[in-house]
């Protein structure tokens, strides 16, 4: 079975996400799809490389010299992003409609591949069972920002469907009474539902008036296992990301100032900003339900790429020919 490089390296990810997103097996997945085993991992230790049987066949994958330049061009200041990443901004972009696999061979082909963005998965537990639908799960937890050398504490509490921010605030004080502040500043904008709270295990969450407060309104409440912090880890991804993309990045001039800038960027992380864990879409997108249409629309995209440059390398090889 013939499998252009594009798709296979796809199939390979998705196996991969599933994986790490669900309880099933690699094996049972595989079965499933209808690939041998042996085959599956020849895929695999293939990952990234182009096939090198019928080479002289013009191939769907095969991207013009344009579509290269661009690439490079596009990425060139923005390798921090990640190849995968990348490939999604260009894809939106209507930049050039490429997989992953590509975008990785021509930035390492450039010698433009970030080394620290080729790591392996990570080792950590997979936490609480993945929520099926938006405001189900509400991860909250707090983190230091030295503000003006001053710490502060921001509190942000994320819904663990779709990845977003729901609230924040940048406060002088963590106690109860701010976390309660927090939380139902996120429910008054957010009513609909009665979520779990996901917390961990800080003298805040524990306090006897917290507990009377998540019981009048209605919110059950869940705590992490000690020493195993990986099950708040959606939330604590986003602070080490605003930590490093926004707040030690920034000069801030007065508080209202790091007030605003922190919205500035949470806006953008919501709006903006494309997710690795929501199929590189962003947070607001997967929170309005527009999940399925953003990823027909991309499907869209590629395979009119697809077809326009088999179009092309087959008319330059009969242009060979003549």
């Amino acid at each position: 079975m013939w499998v252009e490089p594009d798709v296979r390296d796809e199939i390979i990810g998705s196996v991969d996400h599933v994986v790490r997103e669900s309880s099933l097996t690699r094996q049972w997945l595989i079965r499933q799809l209808g690939i041998g085993r042996s085959r599956y991992y020849d895929w695999l230790t293939r990952t990234g490389m182009p096939n090198r049987h019928n080479g002289n066949i013009p191939r769907s994958h095969w991207i013009l010299s344009e579509e290269r330049e661009a690439i490079i061009r596009y990425c060139r200041d923005k390798v921090e992003d990640g190849y995968r990443r990348l490939t999604y901004m260009m894809l939106d972009e209507d930049i050039v409609a490429v997989s992953p696999a590509t975008t990785y061979r021509v930035l390492k082909a450039a010698n433009l591949l970030n080394r620290w963005l080729t790591r392996g998965a990570s080792t950590k537990g997979d936490g609480f069972l993945q929520p099926t639908e938006r405001n189900e799960h509400w991860h909250i937890d707090i983190m230091y920002a030295n503000i003006l050398g001053t710490f502060f504490f921001l509190i942000c509490l994320l819904d663990g469907y779709s990845r977003m921010i729901l609230h924040h605030e940048l406060r002088a004080h963590m106690t109860e009474y701010d976390v309660e502040i927090t939380v139902q500043r996120a429910r008054e904008r957010h009513p609909e539902r009665n979520p779990t709270l996901i917390s961990d295990n800080a003298k805040q969450f524990l306090s006897k008036d917290f507990q009377e407060f998540l019981r009048s309104a209605g919110l059950n409440h869940i705590r992490t296992s000690v020493a195993y912090p990986q099950s708040n880890g959606k939330l604590e991804r986003f602070h080490g990301t605003i930590r490093q993309e926004s707040i030690r990045r920034s000069s801030y001039v007065t508080i209202a100032d790091a007030r605003g800038q922190i919205a500035d960027y949470i806006r953008y992380y919501n709006e903006e900003r494309l997710h690795s864990s929501i199929y590189y879409l962003t947070p607001k997108e997967v929170f309005e339900g527009k999940t399925e249409v953003r990823l027909a629309e991309r499907q869209r995209k590629l395979d009119d790429a697809r077809r326009r440059r088999m179009e092309r390398s087959t008319l330059q090889v009969a242009v060979t020919n003549l």
